[in-house]
């Protein structure tokens, strides 16, 4: 990177947690008259509306093509499923907790980097996965007699995120980022109707929910378009601390709006995870590796 402003890059992370954070409280807004295919049917679709107006006002639609299909589909594979995921452990669990299992999906994407991208294993990376996943018992420590199934889904919700970060590493070296979106939206969007159509019924949104879902597929865009920008203007190492501040913003939230009380342990345990990232994203500047955000 030729030069570095962190203050500009701040204001896109500004932008990033405030667009992830209004998503999922438009999510929870919606959970109870949608199912999570139906919500990311709807979402895709406005995102996919979006991206045609926007791709088309700027020339961007003529850098879509078809020659890294079963990379389009692996990654949005990964990504749909890491959605639903996450839709379905947003209406069950406290924000707080979502936000810190989240958080695993770097370490995820150490892991599987070996697999995907043939990247090596480091021993500094290994030991990140292990400090995280400590991180992660500790968060989900209240459950660990009964571990809940909305708990369950939100861990592997990372890993589905990493999955597609991944992917979308792999897709970047050929594919605009506009290319990328475009797949990512139209195949969600068939992906979300055919899931939400298996039972013979899709639910029409009412007047009320329109608006939440229009929102959800407006800050899903603008958080990734954020983060990307500020990833643009200053180092990884740098940027992706300013992310974890959406724990203690969706901490906030969920007392605030939804009477959730925040358990230190969930704090103690998020801040061993955004050790482990500290060290996996040292360790991968030091090697001069990209750095790619989990998206949702």
């Amino acid at each position: 990177m030729s030069e570095s402003h962190p203050l500009r890059a701040a204001f896109w992370m500004a932008g990033a947690i405030s667009s992830f954070s209004l998503m999922a409280v438009a999510g929870r807004a919606v959970s109870l008259e949608h199912d999570t295919f139906e919500i990311l049917m709807y979402r895709s679709i406005v995102s996919f509306g979006i991206v045609l107006v926007i791709g088309g006002a700027t020339g961007a639609l003529s850098q879509v093509n078809t020659r890294n299909m079963k990379w389009h589909l692996a990654r949005n594979l990964c990504h749909f499923t890491g959605q639903n995921l996450w839709f379905f452990a947003l209406a069950l669990i406290p924000l707080a907790h979502l936000m810190a299992l989240e958080f695993t999906s770097p370490i995820w994407v150490a892991l599987l980097a070996p697999l995907i991208l043939g990247e090596k294993l480091t021993a500094t990376r290994a030991l990140a996965a292990l400090v995280g996943f400590a991180g992660v018992l500790i968060v989900v420590r209240p459950e660990v007699g009964s571990l809940s199934p909305p708990m369950i889904a939100a861990a592997a919700a990372a890993i589905g995120f990493a999955g597609s970060a991944l992917f979308t590493r792999r897709l970047t070296r050929t594919e605009s980022i506009t290319c990328i979106m475009f797949w990512l939206t139209l195949m969600q969007a068939v992906m979300g109707a055919i899931c939400a159509g298996i039972d013979g019924h899709i639910a029409v949104p009412s007047a009320t929910a329109m608006p939440w879902l229009a929102l959800i597929g407006a800050t899903g865009l603008a958080a990734h378009f954020c983060l990307s920008s500020a990833l643009a203007l200053a180092p990884a190492a740098m940027v992706m601390p300013m992310d974890f501040l959406r724990l203690p913003v969706m901490a906030a939230i969920g007392m605030a709006f939804y009477s959730e009380p925040v358990d230190a342990w969930v704090l103690v345990g998020a801040a061993i995870i955004f050790g482990a990232n500290w060290l996996n994203l040292r360790g991968r500047t030091a090697g001069n590796r990209p750095v790619t955000a989990a998206g949702r």
